[in-house]
């Protein structure tokens, strides 16, 4: 009797990996550059929080002299992404971020020494010079991680990243505050010099997976630094200045880094100022921002991949305006919505925040013409540097005649940049697709 032929079950699936469903990029080859990246935006968070802080616990300067110092350092610093540019351009992005960090380095080892109103200057101002050296050179770095097509799942990956490091940071340096100890101030310094001697080997050692440098990476003296100088540059940064696409695109930045400065400079004292709440609120809705970007960062680009990069940003807008509103009419709500209200638009501003931030940044390098990309970055950057220093003193004028003004003048830029993107999507090549598989420039 012959025994029945028995048929061998057919193989389960291999289960499908999570993370592209949940928005990440593959990270093979390139862990080196994201832990590079949550250094400096821990490093970044901390100093942010820290700095005033710092000096006030560890010298004898008064606080008004800490205040102008750093004020000075920042406005001596702000050249720096316009310097940084062309050396992108001749040595590498990788090359220029591993200087910044070693720059940053020195500066927080620095501050041991600086007891004196112009000390604090030159220890800030290297710290400022190093920081900007590494951001101008970091949308460079995602470009040297990933092909065009992935480009956009990893500036929302980096933003996460960032945003999370930023909230720990500022996190950590209040834990250290707390503790009001003067040697725990200075070895937090210390660790922080010690972090970006870290980041500076892993971008050294990092060896960028399936990516194609720009022509000018490659071949040193392309980029048009060589010969002829002072002058070639001056002609480099001309040519990006006559984009008209580029020029728009950082007009745009601009009035996204003027939304962003909610967090670190109006929020708490609106709170605190005009609605009179207690000043712990603010700290729950940043953590609410914190937690909102590192969670949703990745899935909801990951939505938005569909879409071109303009229209992308001007949701992003849009949201920033809806809840810069809210935060107005809330001067004058019942008492018994103020708080409901506060987080509720947290929510809707963070989620501006997880939208156009990405799709720009993507956009920043996809316009930039490869041959000098790095003076194209130095002048996007340049777009934060000016909000960062312009922000603060316009907001809190602003906030001194009536409580309501610096929310209504970022809720009319807000909305001003909607127009400002319609006309981008319009010109030639201004419509690049968010992602996909093929970030071509689409004609319109």
């Amino acid at each position: 009797m012959s025994r029945p032929v028995t048929e061998s079950a057919p193989a389960a699936p291999a289960a499908r990996p999570r993370w592209p469903r949940l928005g990440l990029p593959k990270l093979a080859g390139n862990g080196r550059f994201v832990t590079a990246t949550a250094i400096d935006s821990l490093g970044t968070g901390l100093v942010l929080a820290f700095t005033v802080i710092y000096f006030v616990k560890t010298t004898s300067v008064s606080l008004a002299v800490i205040g102008l110092a750093m004020t000075l350092a920042r406005l001596f610093a702000l050249p720096t992404s316009m310097v940084i540019g062309p050396l992108i351009d001749r040595f590498t992005a990788r090359r220029t971020a591993v200087a910044g960090n070693v720059i940053s380095a020195a500066g927080y080892a620095s501050f041991l020494a600086a007891k004196t109103g112009w000390s604090i200057v030159v220890v800030v101002f290297l710290v400022q010079v190093g920081h900007s050296t590494y951001w101008t050179s970091s949308a460079a770095l995602v470009g040297l991680a990933a092909p065009p097509g992935r480009r956009p799942k990893w500036f929302a990956f980096i933003h996460a990243v960032r945003n999370t490091g930023l909230g720990l940071g500022a996190a950590l340096a209040g834990l250290t505050l707390a503790l009001g100890q003067v040697s725990g101030l200075r070895a937090i310094v210390l660790a922080n010099a010690a972090s970006y001697v870290l980041s500076a080997a892993l971008l050294v050692t990092w060896r960028p997976h399936g990516a194609t440098q720009p022509a000018s990476a490659s071949q040193p003296g392309s980029s048009g630094t060589e010969p002829g100088g002072r002058g070639r540059v001056l002609a480099g940064y001309r040519s990006v200045l006559r984009d008209r696409r580029y020029t728009l695109l950082m007009t745009i930045n601009l009035t996204l880094v003027f939304a962003q400065m909610l967090i670190s400079i109006l929020l708490a004292l609106y709170l605190v100022e005009a609605l009179h709440e207690a000043a712990w609120i603010a700290g729950a809705l940043l953590m609410v921002n914190t937690i909102q970007v590192a969670v949703t960062q990745t899935v909801i680009s990951q939505r938005m991949e569909r879409y071109r990069a303009t229209r992308v940003i001007t949701i992003g807008a849009v949201a920033n305006a809806v809840a810069f509103g809210l935060l107005a009419v809330l001067d004058v709500a019942p008492g018994w919505m103020v708080v409901a209200g506060l987080f509720i638009a947290m929510v809707v501003f963070s989620f501006g925040e997880v939208v156009a931030f990405p799709a720009i940044d993507n956009l920043s390098i996809s316009l930039a013409q490869p041959r000098i990309q790095g003076r194209y970055l130095a002048v996007f950057q340049l777009s934060w540097t000016v909000g960062q220093v312009a922000a603060p003193g316009l907001l809190t004028f602003l906030l001194a005649r009536e409580p309501v003004l610096p929310l209504v003048f970022l809720l009319a830029l807000s909305l001003l940049a909607v127009p400002l993107l319609l006309v981008l999507e319009r010109l030639p090549k201004g419509g690049t697709r968010y992602v996909g598989a093929t970030l071509g420039l689409a004609d319109q």
